[in-house]
């Protein structure tokens, strides 16, 4: 069974865990070169939060947040990725049975952005065939210390075949778009696999993604 076939599996409640109180569960990674902002963006769009005292991740951590597409409830696990070298095999681990990434790199480090198709490469390593990848620009608010251009950035990004976002943890610029732009393009790519619900694509502004429940429905009434 492929992922979208699992996914189909979670929609009919068996998979396992005792959080079953949702209709999708998407996978998500956030990697990328050390000190490019993961922790941050991740707190930023997970919690709306945003600290400059974040450590470097030790290893792997991850948030849960729920999303509503028209009626269906969706399950985002957001992994957070170490990203020096050293603890490469075990976040590489982790990669198997993601269904979108966020690769990023930070607009004032060269190296980072250099380092880009080395983690792309990864990805198709180590992740299945039909991940979608989202290409993040973080730290965007910081324009005098740019070294990396909007337009080479969107260039690597069509060269990869990514989407592509200039962003700011710190200013949330762009977070939820990053997030919602992924979790729609992987919505898209299951239509195409599975015979699934409508109400996953993104084809009408219906179908946007909210943090809200839908209104609970109200009965007709015969009067």
């Amino acid at each position: 069974m492929d992922l979208y076939g699992k996914m189909a599996a979670t929609q009919d409640g068996k998979q396992e865990g005792s959080d079953q109180n949702f209709d999708y569960m998407f996978k998500l990674l956030i990697i990328g070169n050390s000190s490019v902002g993961k922790t941050s963006f991740l707190f930023r769009y997970a919690d709306d939060a945003f600290t400059s005292a974040f450590v470097s991740t030790v290893g792997i951590d991850f948030k849960v947040k729920t999303v509503y597409k028209n009626e269906k409830r969706i399950k985002l696990q957001i992994w957070d990725t170490a990203g020096q070298e050293r603890y490469r095999t075990i976040t590489t681990a982790y990669y198997r049975g993601a269904m979108g990434f966020i690769l990023m790199y930070d607009i004032t480090n060269e190296e980072s952005f250099a380092c880009v198709q080395d983690w792309s490469t990864q990805i198709k390593t180590y992740s299945w065939d039909n991940a979608q990848v989202v290409l993040v620009a973080n730290k965007c608010d910081m324009a005098d210390e740019r070294v990396v251009s909007v337009d080479s950035g969107r260039l690597l990004a069509e060269q990869l075949g990514f989407e592509f976002f200039e962003a700011s943890a710190k200013e949330n610029i762009h977070v939820k778009q990053t997030f919602e732009k992924l979790v729609d393009i992987i919505c898209d790519k299951m239509s195409e696999s599975l015979d699934t619900d409508p109400a996953l694509t993104s084809g009408s502004p219906a179908t946007k993604l909210t943090d809200n429940p839908p209104p609970p429905q109200q009965p007709n009434c015969g009067c």
